[in-house]
């Protein structure tokens, strides 16, 4: 089962049944606009104003650049702003649009992000931070006690799709899911959300829960669920990887395997 919008369940999907899997999509989220374009608008006319600029997802990336579409005839970022990726997903959604990107670290997490702007120095620098509306703080907190001055613009925001619980109830008791994967914490916790009456633990028994790195791993425990996939590089093609390998090992040891991780 993928649980990600279904915009981007298609190479997700792709990779598992090439390798002969049955999927089955029942997204959890919906990337919608913000409730208000101000706080981007105003950071769009100031763009030139900023050192750095720093998307956290592709899906950052494409609100983001739709919205400077609409608003300036140059497209561009400006040549004088760096650029930093979260990871190679949200790079390359970059680079499609024909965006240098200059920073990209080697966990995709906020975290490493921290540790690589450490190195460079980013006092008085300032910021730019494009992201989704729910998010941890870790990243501006972090960079504020760097003494960076920061901006954190809203560019989409994530919403739970209507109605669909009574369809996961039916999926999950009819046994028939081997695995569930989560691409981000939202997914998780919408899928909490849609389950909240029922018996998580029984309603999950002989199911494999995959997910894309620690961050969601972490949001998946806490809400009470056991993890038992997650890849060491936070992708999807890591994440598929790892499932067919947890699967392979399960076939031929008949033992529970946990996939190496970060954690």
């Amino acid at each position: 089962m993928i649980t990600r919008t279904r915009e981007q369940s298609g190479d997700f999907a792709a990779l598992l049944k090439k390798l002969g899997a049955e999927v089955i999509e029942f997204p959890t989220i919906q990337i919608v606009p913000p409730t208000t374009w101000k706080g981007l608008d105003r950071a769009i006319d100031q763009l030139n104003s900023y050192d750095w600029i720093i998307f956290t997802s592709a899906n950052g990336v494409i609100l983001f650049f739709e919205r400077l579409s609409k608003k300036r005839e140059d497209r561009y970022l400006p040549s004088s702003s760096k650029v930093c990726a979260i990871g190679p997903a949200t790079a390359h959604q970059l680079k499609v649009k024909g965006i240098r990107v200059d920073y990209v670290p080697k966990e995709f997490v906020a975290e490493a992000i921290l540790k690589g702007f450490k190195e460079m120095v980013v006092k008085g620098k300032r910021i730019l931070l494009a992201r989704v509306k729910e998010a941890r703080d870790v990243l501006p907190q972090g960079l504020r006690e760097m003494e960076a001055k920061v901006d954190v613009v809203e560019v989409y925001r994530t919403i739970k799709p209507k109605g669909g619980a009574k369809r996961l109830r039916q999926l999950l008791t009819d046994g028939g899911i081997d695995a569930i994967t989560f691409t981000s914490s939202s997914t998780v916790t919408n899928f909490i959300d849609l389950l909240k009456k029922e018996d998580l633990i029984k309603l999950l028994k002989g199911i494999a829960i995959a997910c894309i790195g620690p961050i969601t791993a972490q949001t998946a425990k806490k809400l009470g669920m056991k993890v038992h996939i997650q890849p060491k590089e936070y992708t999807i093609p890591a994440l598929v990887h790892s499932i067919s390998k947890y699967f392979v090992n399960q076939a031929s040891l008949k033992t529970p395997y946990i996939v190496d991780g970060d954690e």
